[in-house]
């Protein structure tokens, strides 16, 4: 009898073991929370993440193409032109199979982020035409991807990209005829309402799905067609969302403003209690500059609801810096645009260019036609060179991402936290006319070529002013500590606070110089460095710790 008890106790005990171990590694609903995303036991969850672009929506600025190639469907021609039917079929299917594979996904988890956007093109999901049928390769690529973020731990927001007809007009949707006939068109509506019940029926059950987002970047206004259909997008939000209400109460949904996602003005008041809204932040402008936020933290404050970033990025390591930095501070979650594409040195990770892409890449502009063993050739090389572990990867780039060392921190980029808290300046009156204009630390423009994916900023810090830059270390290390500036008049006397070390350093030149402080020791987790001017003016470029 006692060894039937014993062996009924570590059975259960066995069971109880596995049962936890199970829900502890299931994520777990999300939900909002007035101004926050939360988990079920109401810890607020900063979602960061990326974007799986050119995976399911190919998109030709990722692939060096011209207007010949600009979208799925003139890449997909392109593509059977150059190979043939047959052979274009197995390139595509080969194509997504390789481009985002598990190892992705346990890499992104790897590097700290914890969530992904996939951009779906309904293309992949539903055929065109009078009598459009649903394709099961694209929800079996889905099913798949859920089922790689479920066991690395990563949260899944599903994006429709590309809905039936077109919602912007224009390529990235892979619209067909240059005009959103999703709004034209009601047929494309039912089909969009179809498709998104298709899709949360197969995952109304799935916690590792933490949102619909219902569409992406609708309406532009420089096409006009936010003008002539902005009434129509709200009332397709309202539709939609009251269809996915019917069989799923548990999913967070994500809401985008027409004109690229970034105008608010048709959101008055939330029409669903699991509702989030989003923006896109690009700082695309010439010198590079930090896009102000107040409009979407003024209308947070209205809607009382969380706000998201859907896409960041393309642009440079400073801006990620600061972008991420900004969202922090005002807590915002984002998601990195994209995780990898051709040829780049500004993601996380570049693809190899194929040798003779180039004679490709020309057709789509106008050029000849390559001869069609070398387009074959190339296109195969291609199929391998997408694979990540054959992909270059960028540390720089994806530390700038997450703001941790090693790394560069530009001057400009010290916190956003505020003034007597990230920095301090005699003259609060006077605002800075480059890059940070609403804040008065003086930044200077040492770039002039407005042709520079981005220019090149320093700051400039007169006695007893300072400035906070915060970061993260994943480990408990030494780093040498590096910093480039000069001082007007010589010597500029600065104390430097590593954490908790006290720095006495001298700058005693009046150019630009890259100066080595010393070896110092950051802890695994957060760290500051504070730099005052304790008499003199300095310039500084960057700090670095390696």
């Amino acid at each position: 009898m006692k060894r039937i008890s014993i062996l009924i106790l570590t059975i259960a005990a066995g069971y109880f073991s596995y049962a936890q171990s199970k829900q502890e590694n299931n994520l777990g609903f999300l939900h909002t929370s007035g101004q926050d995303i939360v988990n079920a036991s109401g810890k607020k969850i900063y979602l960061k993440g990326v974007g799986l672009g050119n995976w399911l929506l190919p998109e030709g600025y990722m692939w060096k193409f011209g207007g010949l190639g600009d979208r799925p469907r003139k890449i997909e021609k392109l593509v059977s032109d150059l190979l043939g039917e047959v052979k274009s079929a197995q390139f595509w299917k080969s194509f997504r199979q390789n481009y985002i594979t598990e190892a992705d996904i346990k890499r992104i988890a790897e590097l700290g982020f914890n969530s992904v956007r996939p951009a779906l093109n309904s293309r992949l999901f539903l055929t065109e035409g009078d009598n459009p049928v649903y394709v099961e390769e694209g929800f079996d690529l889905i099913d798949s991807l859920v089922s790689w973020c479920k066991k690395h731990r990563l949260y899944v927001i599903i994006d429709m990209h590309g809905a039936p007809g077109g919602q912007t007009g224009a390529n990235i949707d892979d619209s067909p005829n240059d005009i959103p006939e999703l709004f034209i068109n009601p047929k494309y509506q039912d089909q969009l309402v179809n498709l998104w019940m298709k899709i949360v029926r197969r995952y109304k059950d799935e916690s590792t799905v933490a949102a619909y987002d219902l569409l992406n970047e609708p309406l532009p206004k420089n096409t006009g067609s936010a003008e002539k259909y902005k009434h129509l997008l709200v009332p397709l939000y309202q539709r939609i969302t009251a269809e996915i209400r019917k069989v799923d109460q548990k999913h967070m949904i994500t809401l985008e403003g027409f004109d690229w996602s970034n105008d608010w003005s048709l959101f008055d008041k939330p029409f669903d209690k699991n509702v989030f809204y989003q923006f896109h932040y690009y700082c695309w402008g010439r010198p590079d500059n930090l896009n102000n936020i107040d409009e979407y933290l003024k209308k947070r404050k209205e809607l009382n609801t969380p706000v998201w970033v859907g896409e960041t990025g393309e642009k440079g390591n400073a801006i990620y810096w600061a972008t991420s930095q900004l969202f922090a501070a005002n807590n915002i979650g984002y998601s990195f645009w994209p995780w990898k594409k051709m040829d780049t040195k500004n993601t996380p990770y570049s693809i190899k260019k194929p040798n003779q892409w180039d004679l490709i890449s020309e057709y789509t502009k106008g050029g000849l036609r390559p001869d069609s063993l070398v387009a074959e050739k190339a296109l195969n090389e291609l199929l391998e060179n997408i694979k990540i572990a054959n992909c270059d990867y960028f540390e720089d780039v994806c530390n700038a991402i997450l703001t941790r060392v090693p790394a560069k921190i530009e001057a400009e980029n010290y916190g956003h936290d505020g003034f007597k808290r990230s920095y301090f300046v005699l003259d609060t009156l006077n605002k800075s006319t480059y890059y940070r204009k609403k804040e008065p630390v003086k930044i200077d423009l040492d770039s002039k070529d407005k042709n520079q994916l981005w220019s090149e900023q320093s700051i400039e810090l007169k006695q007893s002013e300072w400035v906070v830059y915060n970061f993260e270390s994943l480990e408990s290390r030494k780093y040498q500590l590096t910093i480039r500036c000069s001082a007007t008049v010589v010597p500029a006397q600065l104390i430097i606070l590593i954490n908790t070390k006290k720095v006495n350093f001298n700058i005693s030149n009046k150019d630009l110089s890259e100066l080595t402080v010393g070896n110092f020791y950051l802890k695994k987790g957060e760290n500051k460095i504070k730099i005052l001017v304790k008499s003199n003016l300095l310039r500084m470029d960057w700090i670095k710790f390696n």
